[in-house]
C-alpha cells in the first residue's frame, strides 16, 4: 500500500518537475529575448529561476532515492557474503536516516530564521527557499524507513542488497539484463 503511494507521489514530483523546468525556459528566455530585442526585462526571472532550479533538483533527488538511482561505488560490498552485505545496507540506512534527521534540523532552522526575510525581487518570503529541505527530509527519511523494515524483515533478496552501481551504464546494462532474463 505504501508503495504505490510512494510511486504515486514519485510521479507527480516528476510532473512538478516538469512544469518547473518549463517555467524556468520561458522565464529564462523571455528575459533574454526582453533585454536583448526591447531593453527592458522580468525583474523577478533571475530570482525565480534560481529557487526552481534548487527546488527541483530536490524533487529529482527524492525520485532518485525512490528508485535507488544514486550513484556510488559498490567495489568493496559487491565481494563480501550476504552477511556482510546486509550489515553494510543496515549501517548505510542507519546513516542516511540520521542524515535526513540532519536535514530536516537545519532547513527547519533556516526556515524559521529567514521567515520574514523577504526575497529581493519577488518580496516573498526567504524561508520558501530553504523549506525544501524539509520537503526532501521527510520523503527521503519516509522512503529509506520502508527500505530499511524491508530489509530487517527479510523482504529484500539478495541480490537486490547492493543498491548501487559504478556508472549508469552498468545500471542500464543490469536493467536491460535483468528485463532479458524475464522473457
Amino acid at each position: 500500500m505504501l508503495d504505490k503511494f510512494l510511486d504515486l507521489y514519485c510521479n507527480l514530483l516528476g510532473k512538478v518537475i516538469a512544469i518547473l523546468l518549463a517555467l524556468m525556459v520561458v522565464l529564462v528566455f523571455g528575459n533574454v529575448v526582453l533585454r536583448y530585442g526591447f531593453n527592458s526585462g522580468i525583474t523577478v526571472s533571475e530570482e525565480l529561476s534560481r529557487w526552481m532550479f534548487v527546488w527541483l533538483t530536490f524533487l529529482g533527488a527524492i525520485i532518485a532515492v525512490r528508485e535507488h538511482g544514486h550513484l556510488g561505488t559498490d567495489f568493496l560490498i559487491a565481494r563480501l557474503p550476504v552477511i556482510g552485505k546486509k550489515i553494510c545496507l543496515v549501517v548505510g540506512y542507519v546513516l542516511m536516516l540520521f542524515m535526513c534527521w540532519l536535514m530536516f534540523k537545519g532547513s527547519y532552522d533556516q526556515t524559521v530564521i529567514n521567515w520574514s526575510t523577504e526575497a529581493p525581487a519577488t518580496g516573498l518570503s526567504q524561508g520558501l527557499f530553504y523549506g525544501i529541505g524539509m520537503v526532501f527530509a521527510v520523503s527521503a527519511g519516509v522512503m529509506l524507513a520502508l527500505d530499511f523494515y524491508k530489509l530487517l524483515t527479510g523482504q529484500v533478496k539478495d541480490e537486490d542488497l547492493v543498491n548501487i552501481r559504478e556508472s549508469e551504464e552498468q545500471a542500464i546494462t543490469a536493467s536491460t539484463a535483468t528485463a532479458g532474463d524475464k522473457k
